[in-house]
């Protein structure tokens, strides 16, 4: 008897590989991807600007790093003791005003110099909903806890969603025409937009990207947010919340991708990496004890063997 439904996978035409260089843009299992691509050692950028959970705030900001127009003080404002940026994450918030200034901007540098050299760009969808700004007529990518009354709520439709796709893709196309982009809809649940209207949301993500898809060439999409729904449908798979995914849903998600979309002759290594990893994170019971010296040893040259293959590593 069969008691799962299995989400085929298609086999990337493209796939990545310790040469490659990786961006991650998105919501917050943006930085899940990402955040295994950085355990097993492979070149990744994970969200500069912090979660980011709309398709035209993501637009936005990358469209602003890619012609490095630079945040200045008309780009931000105080409010509960820091400044803040209502294109950025609360994350990166700061008391004070330079400081505040010259990261954003250190930011802006740093994501041109990836977006223009990196392989395979990863983009999360999280929701449609945005919020808009009154005053300043914008949809910004975080309320900064600034009172409701100064927002209005709006659902974009699939056109809108199709249309900020195309711009993103084409304009890192334009400085980056090698660039490979693999799109997936975060399994999040956003519960505080009610669950039927995040399933509307959902909806509007999953059409937009059909239809956009339909016509890349540079393109493909990898079914998290289907796998999640389908493979997963239990509540052992998620967090406490019972609206993220859980350690072991993450790890899943990734086994399907790193099967799909990373080259095998890359999964030795990873092995090797892994292994590395998991020793560095040993407790000795006795720091000073001649076989935790020796385990020290051993890890080091395994350390430098592969750092000799793969110069860019850092542990």
């Amino acid at each position: 008897m069969k008691f799962q439904t299995t989400i085929p996978t298609q086999k990337s035409d493209f796939l990545i590989d310790y040469s490659s260089k990786l961006v991650s843009f998105g919501s917050c299992f943006a930085e899940n991807m990402g955040n295994k691509f950085d355990y097993y050692k492979f070149l990744t950028l994970i969200n500069p600007f912090g979660i980011i959970f709309n398709p035209i705030s993501l637009e936005k900001i990358l469209l602003r790093s890619i012609h490095k127009k630079y945040f200045t003080e008309n780009d931000i404002f105080y409010h509960n003791e820091a400044w803040h940026c209502f294109e950025v994450h609360s994350e990166l918030s700061n008391p004070e005003k330079e400081k505040f200034l010259t990261k954003l901007n250190q930011l802006i540098d740093a994501t041109n110099g990836h977006v223009e050299n990196t392989t395979h760009c990863l983009i999360t969808l999280g929701t449609s909903w945005v919020y808009r700004h009154i005053e300043s007529d914008t949809i910004v990518a975080n309320c900064h806890k600034v009172p409701q009354k100064l927002f209005t709520k709006e659902l974009l439709s699939t056109a809108d969603i199709e249309a900020s796709l195309k711009r993103i893709v084409s304009k890192i196309q334009v400085v980056n025409p090698n660039c490979k982009f693999i799109f997936t809809i975060s399994p999040v649940r956003h519960s505080k937009d009610g669950f039927v209207e995040n399933n509307v949301s959902k909806s509007h993500l999953i059409t937009a990207l059909y239809h956009f898809l339909s016509n890349a060439t540079s393109s493909i999409y990898f079914p998290s947010y289907e796998i999640m729904m389908d493979e997963l449908r239990d509540y052992r798979f998620y967090a406490e919340d019972m609206l993220h995914p859980n350690q072991t849903a993450i790890d899943y998600i990734w086994m399907k991708f790193s099967e799909n979309y990373i080259n095998e002759v890359e999964f030795e290594t990873m092995q090797h990496v892994s292994e590395i990893q998991k020793a560095l994170s040993h407790i000795p019971f006795n720091p000073n004890s001649e076989s935790h010296i020796k385990f020290q040893d051993n890890l080091k040259q395994k350390i430098n063997a592969i750092v000799a293959k793969y110069p860019e590593m850092q542990f």
